[in-house]
């Protein structure tokens, strides 16, 4: 025979006070692993939107980043004229030459990081179509410009239309700032890539990127590179899918550091839930003993407990999601481990981040009711109604 459902709802709401507590110490636990969960996630969805489907990048295969990235202009030359670039209509390659590097800027709260600067093609807007001008204008190719993304203009100081920034011994102006759908485009400089060429004394470039035709398979150019030896130093890889990696380490930095921290938390919250169940169990044991002396069977009695813990964490849980739902509004910054360069991004509440707080918010409720409900459980009728 089982216990009503009601019964324990009632006892479960005749404790407001103590429940409440442990409800408080749950949801703060929540928040903090649903904020971790978020933080990761906004990171992999920031760097993943970066880039298109329909692009492909090629890199230096012992290359850790575009940073590190080397590719000669002869090679260069000579992929722009393979089978699977796309061409435009005079029959040039829809292909953009890319240099990166990296410079130091003071941010606006007082600290200094790491900025990164890309030297693009004429072609890098007809291939990045996501790329808008929404102040001021594009930089002119030929010149010493730049166009800044808007979440380095939230983020670092004397970096707005006008400012000059200064490296590879001259002064460069800021001229446009532009937006790229959330992308890691928008913590970036742009301007033109000979010109950072020229400035950094290089005549090498990062990366390539160009519009593959519409039959080309990402698996046969890396086949066809591997086994050709002007481009077996070389790997192509989907634009969306390089950024993405891009990611991973920082990705797995946060999330083992912040589920580390909320399993320590945890444990405190177990420990809440644990002494509010036993203190029910000590305050219901005559309680206890009516409900055996009426037929219920321990296993009854042992559920009717442990649904009670299970309910103060659920709510606790809900709680903890909806205060971690809030952050999606607000937009973080910090360095990218992948390209050593300031990386904004914003928390990502998705199925996957709310699935997982309430699955942990549920193992804390059993964990934590477990052993009190086995001890009303275990009580004999006699000592419980003495």
């Amino acid at each position: 025979m089982n216990i009503p459902f009601y019964y324990i709802l009632k006892n479960f709401v005749a404790r407001k006070l103590t429940a409440g507590i442990t409800i408080g110490g749950i949801a703060l636990v929540v928040f903090v692993f649903a904020a971790v969960l978020m933080m990761a996630d906004g990171i992999r969805k920031t760097l993943a939107t970066t880039g298109s489907e329909d692009n492909v990048v090629i890199t230096r295969k012992s290359s850790t980043g575009e940073i590190t990235s080397i590719i000669d202009r002869t090679t260069a030359d000579l992929i722009s004229t393979l089978q699977f670039v796309q061409k435009d209509e005079k029959g040039n390659a829809l292909m953009t030459y890319d240099g990166v590097t990296v410079i130091n800027a003071p941010k606006k709260d007082g600290g200094i990081s790491n900025l990164a600067v890309r030297g693009v093609s004429e072609t890098a807007m007809s291939i990045r179509n996501k790329i808008t001008i929404v102040k001021g204008r594009m930089f002119t190719f030929g010149s010493r410009e730049l166009i800044v993304g808007t979440a380095l203009v939230k983020t670092f100081d004397k970096i707005d239309i006008g400012d000059k920034i200064k490296f590879g011994g001259d002064d460069w102006t800021i001229v446009g700032e532009m937006e790229a759908e959330k992308s890691g485009f928008e913590s970036e400089l742009w301007c033109d890539v000979r010109q950072l060429q020229l400035a950094m004394n290089r005549d090498a470039f990062s990366t390539l990127t160009f519009r593959k035709t519409s039959d080309a398979d990402i698996e046969m150019m890396k086949i066809m590179f591997a086994g050709d030896k002007r481009l077996n130093q070389y790997e192509p890889e989907n634009e969306r899918r390089y950024f993405e990696k891009q990611s991973e380490a920082m990705r797995m930095f946060i999330q083992i550091l912040g589920i580390t921290i909320t399993v320590i938390f945890s444990l405190g919250a177990m420990i809440g839930a644990m002494i509010t169940m036993y203190a029910a169990v000590a305050n219901r044991t005559t309680e206890i003993g009516t409900l055996r002396a009426l037929g219920f069977g321990r296993s009854s009695i042992l559920t009717a407990f442990l649904i009670e813990s299970i309910i103060t964490a659920l709510l606790g849980g809900i709680i903890g999601i909806g205060l971690a739902s809030i952050l999606q509004f607000f937009s973080i910054s910090t360095l990218n481990f992948g390209s050593f360069t300031e990386l904004s991004f914003s928390f990502s509440m998705t199925s996957s981040v709310f699935s997982g707080s309430m699955i942990f918010s549920l193992l804390m409720g059993i964990i934590g009711g477990f052993l009190p409900a086995l001890k009303a459980s275990r009580m004999s009728i006699l000592s419980a109604l003495r």
